[in-house]
C-alpha cells in the first residue's frame, strides 16, 4: 500500500502544496512603480521569509514544490539548498517575474533559458516544473506551452482558468489535463484550484483568494474538489506572510491585494496544514504514473 492508498485509508486525501518564491516588490501589482532596474536598490526579506514558510513546514511535516524566480536563486543559492535538504521539490518561476504576454516567444525563452541556469546551479539538480508569473499564460500567450516543452519541462501551473483582470483563461479546464503538441509530445498541466458556485468558475485556496475569503470558503473548496476525486492545490508566496515588510505606494487596488490580511495568513496556511494532508508535484505526480494516470517522464 502506498503513501497515498494509506492516507486515503485513515480518510485524508493528499492535495498539492507550493509556494512562489519572489519578493514583496518583485509582484506584477508593483511593476508600474518597482521596475526590475531598481530591484537592487530594495531592501530584501524573501530569505527570512522563506525560512519562515520552511519552519511552519517542518512543524507539521509538509513537503511542497518551491517555485523560484530566478532572479531570486541566483542571489540566495544556499536558500534554494536549504529547500532542496528539506525534501521539498525546487521548480521554476522565470528570472524576471514579468507578465509572459508582456514579451516575445524570443524574450521568453531567453528569460525561462536564464532561470533554469541559475536555479539548476544553485539546486544541482534538473528542474521539472514551471509556473508563469502571475498565471500569465493566457490566450495572448499559449505560445509559450511549446517553448516549455522544448526546453525540458515535464509539467506546468500556469494555466488558470478564470475570468481576471491581470491573467485567466476562461473555459479552460479545471482539473490536471496534458497539453498536446504537433510533433505528438505532451505537457501535463496543473491549474490551480477553482470551485463552481452557481455555475460560475471561481478562484480558491491561493495566495489572495486563501488571505481575503473566509476559511469557511476554502474549506469548501476542499469538500468540493475532493467530491470530484481530485486534488487542490495550494499556492502562496514568502511575502504574505510578512505583515512587517515595507509599503509601496502603488495604486489603491494593488495595495489592497497585497496587504490585506498580511497577519492573518500564517494562521490560515497552519489551518490547512492541520486539516490536509499533502505532497510537492514532484510526488503527486510520482504517485499517478504508478497507477496509469498522468504519467511524465
Amino acid at each position: 500500500m502506498t503513501g497515498e492508498d494509506k492516507a486515503m485509508a485513515s480518510g485524508h486525501r493528499y492535495h498539492i502544496l507550493s509556494v512562489d518564491v519572489e519578493d514583496y516588490f518583485q509582484v506584477e501589482a508593483f511593476a508600474d512603480v518597482v521596475p526590475v532596474n531598481t530591484w537592487d536598490s530594495w531592501p530584501s526579506r524573501v530569505e527570512r521569509n522563506t525560512r519562515r514558510v520552511l519552519d511552519i513546514f517542518s512543524r507539521y511535516d509538509a513537503k511542497a514544490t518551491f517555485f523560484f524566480v530566478g532572479w531570486v536563486a541566483e542571489r540566495c543559492p544556499s536558500l534554494v539548498q536549504e529547500v532542496q535538504a528539506q525534501g521539498h521539490e525546487v521548480a521554476c518561476h522565470s528570472y524576471w517575474h514579468q507578465c509572459i504576454y508582456k514579451l516575445t516567444p524570443e524574450q521568453f525563452r531567453a528569460d525561462t533559458e536564464r532561470a533554469i541556469e541559475v536555479i539548476e546551479q544553485a539546486a544541482g539538480t534538473r528542474v521539472r516544473g514551471y509556473r508563469a508569473p502571475s498565471w500569465s499564460i493566457t490566450r495572448q500567450s499559449l505560445w509559450a506551452l511549446e517553448i516549455l516543452k522544448e526546453l525540458g519541462f515535464t509539467y506546468d501551473s500556469s494555466v488558470f482558468p478564470i475570468h481576471h483582470d491581470l491573467y485567466g483563461l476562461p473555459g479552460a479546464k479545471r482539473f490536471p489535463y496534458r497539453h498536446s503538441f504537433a510533433d505528438a509530445a505532451v505537457l501535463p498541466e496543473f491549474p490551480p484550484t477553482t470551485v463552481k458556485i452557481a455555475g460560475a468558475t471561481l478562484p480558491a485556496a491561493g495566495g489572495g483568494y486563501l488571505r481575503l475569503m473566509p476559511l469557511a470558503y476554502t474549506d469548501f473548496a476542499f469538500r468540493q474538489v475532493e467530491s470530484a476525486g481530485e486534488k487542490v492545490m495550494v499556492y502562496f508566496h514568502p511575502w504574505e506572510v510578512d505583515p512587517e515588510q515595507p509599503r509601496i505606494a502603488a495604486r489603491l487596488k494593488s495595495r489592497f491585494r497585497h496587504y490585506t490580511n498580511l497577519k492573518g495568513m500564517e494562521d490560515r496556511i497552519v489551518h490547512l496544514l492541520q486539516n490536509y494532508k499533502f505532497k510537492p508535484f514532484r510526488d503527486i505526480i510520482r504517485s499517478a504514473s504508478h497507477t496509469d494516470q498522468m504519467a511524465i517522464a
